[in-house]
């Protein structure tokens, strides 16, 4: 497997094809899930070939937003298969890959450790202290799609979905949870002043 070669062609890739529209669904972002993926991996005790896997995972997450915003799982997983086994992928290791992608559609539900590092990666910020900056980011892009109307229906989101989220690793319930639980309370607030 060449991890290099293969994080190579799809940082390339995003940082030119990514529409600027995707604020939240960026470059950044899958930079960012591959660091917490790597970071949670060898928290978890993975090494060797675990950990390439996890990282091409991480890498290839959101590739679909190549191509489309709906159901971009499996146009990624579309990207994966066309892909990686150029750069030495085998197909078990491909089938792998996808199937952790797509345990990282929403509601997560991952079926292996590896889906769960990955889903756990991908949704780290809800427990971070740039929760509200990389939410941001998330809202504009929402609002430009059309997908919530305005910061009151962004917020009630919010708390639905914080509701309805848990970690799955030990990492990352340990590292995330609390302060996640800080912020869920903090938008409830704002709800709240804004029904008042």
């Amino acid at each position: 497997m060449d991890i290099e070669a293969a994080r190579h062609y799809i940082l390339q890739r995003l940082g030119r094809e990514l529409p600027i529209s995707l604020s939240y669904h960026s470059l950044q972002h899958t930079q960012d899930v591959v660091l917490a993926s790597k970071w949670i991996g060898r928290k978890e005790g993975l090494q060797d070939e675990d950990l390439v896997i996890l990282e091409t995972a991480a890498l290839y997450h959101d590739a679909g937003f190549l191509i489309e915003t709906r159901e971009h799982e499996e146009l990624g997983c579309l990207i994966v298969r066309q892909q990686l086994p150029g750069f030495g992928y085998s197909a078990a290791v491909v089938d792998r890959i996808c199937e952790m992608i797509m345990a990282t559609r929403i509601p997560q539900s991952p079926h292996s450790h590896l889906a769960q590092i990955l889903c756990d990666a991908d949704l780290y910020y809800l427990g971070g202290e740039d929760f509200h900056r990389i939410g941001g980011l998330l809202f504009q892009e929402l609002l430009q799609q059309g997908i919530v109307k305005g910061e009151q229906d962004w917020n009630r989101m919010q708390v639905r979905f914080l509701e309805g989220h848990s970690y799955f690793t030990r990492t990352a319930i340990a590292e995330r949870s609390m302060l996640k639980q800080t912020h869920l309370e903090q938008v409830r607030a704002i709800v709240a002043r804004d029904q008042a």
